[in-house]
């Protein structure tokens, strides 16, 4: 209770830029790993990135992954990937298979295996092609979204605070960035036009996160920048907006979860899956990065400058006078009675 009390009145004492570095080398090792997973693995990009057919069909036949497979073979696309998915509103059953973008004689043959093998006719079948060319437009679109959007923050953030906060919130963006990127590596997550959409609304979340903490930090400079550190002044303004990113980020999460597990799994709305688990993720690792990253990264940088080392020698020399003094006996202390009273020091009489 004690600590719920001390949190929603901003009084804690977390010792957030002290612990940086190990903050710092778990968010190495994450990052790491999610580079390392993306230069193995990759990322598996849907049908509108990689262009290619999708044939869906109900599965009236019971047919297995297996016998799909084995269809596919007579068509020469025994590799293609195929999907049982059921929906678990009517209980249906259907058969996805995605390949490589295929020519119109080779695409019809395709669909006519699996009509035959799912037991419905061609007719009833739902086909989606894309192109290359298309899925590379559409790459390059969302990474020139991606660099506009990254451009417009560091300029707006140089222009409201200084060049280094919006250096330490860029870098908390690529952490959110790699973090998301590598975790959909390393699952096998499909990466669909809804995640880049989850993606972009995520690094909005993080960087909203991130300046209100810029914002107190400021704010707490101007009155305290005089006496303390800024170190100390780091992890004040931390500890005084520590709950409402704990708020902020709980009353985000629920409802993305119950969005994401509730409407996606349970009632089968496999449209809404890749952007609310995009946004799950994303959400997650910025309020990881705003607490944990971008603040002690700044405070990295700001305790380099002469005039905060200048504070930090003042603010030691100030700590080690103030322990000399509680150190030295300049008092003596007479017991009377139950208590301890203080008394001044007997001063020599000088000779004459």
């Amino acid at each position: 209770m004690s600590l719920m009390r001390d949190l929603y009145r901003g009084e804690t004492e977390f010792d957030f830029i002290g612990r940086r570095r190990t903050f710092f080398v778990i968010s190495g090792v994450i990052i790491a790993i999610s580079l390392l997973s993306l230069l193995v693995r990759g990322l598996d990009g849907s049908v509108d990135f990689t262009g290619g057919t999708i044939v869906e069909a109900e599965n009236r036949a019971g047919v297995d992954v297996a016998g799909v497979r084995t269809a596919l073979g007579a068509v020469g696309e025994e590799g293609a990937r195929v999907q049982l998915r059921v929906d678990t509103l009517s209980g249906t059953e259907s058969i996805i298979v995605q390949t490589a973008a295929l020519d119109a004689a080779h695409q019809d043959r395709l669909i006519e295996a699996v009509a035959e093998v799912a037991g419905v006719s061609p007719d009833e079948t739902n086909v989606d092609a894309v192109g290359p060319s298309f899925g590379a437009e559409i790459t390059r679109r969302m990474i020139r979204a991606l660099v506009i959007f990254l451009v417009v923050v560091a300029a707006f953030i140089s222009w409201r605070f200084e060049w280094k906060m919006a250096a330490a919130a860029l870098a908390a963006l690529f952490h959110d960035l790699a973090l998301t990127a590598g975790i959909y590596s390393l699952v096998g997550f499909e990466v669909t036009p809804a995640t880049v959409i989850g993606v972009l609304t995520i690094l909005g979340y993080s960087l909203y996160d991130t300046v209100v903490v810029f914002d107190k930090i400021t704010e707490n400079v101007h009155e305290l920048g005089s006496r303390h550190t800024f170190t100390e002044i780091g992890n004040l303004s931390m500890n005084q907006v520590l709950m409402r990113s704990i708020n902020t980020s709980a009353t985000s999460l629920l409802p993305i979860g119950s969005l994401l597990f509730v409407g996606s799994y349970l009632l089968g709305a496999a449209t809404l899956r890749e952007f609310a688990l995009a946004l799950f993720i994303g959400v997650a690792a910025g309020t990881y990065s705003s607490i944990f990253v971008a603040t002690p990264l700044l405070a990295e940088w700001k305790e380099r400058e002469p005039g905060w080392q200048r504070m930090q020698r003042r603010t030691a020399r100030r700590g080690g006078e103030i322990a000399a003094a509680a150190a030295a006996p300049e008092v003596a202390v007479e017991i009377r009675d139950s208590g301890a009273v203080a008394r001044p020091p007997k001063q020599r009489r000088k000779r004459r």
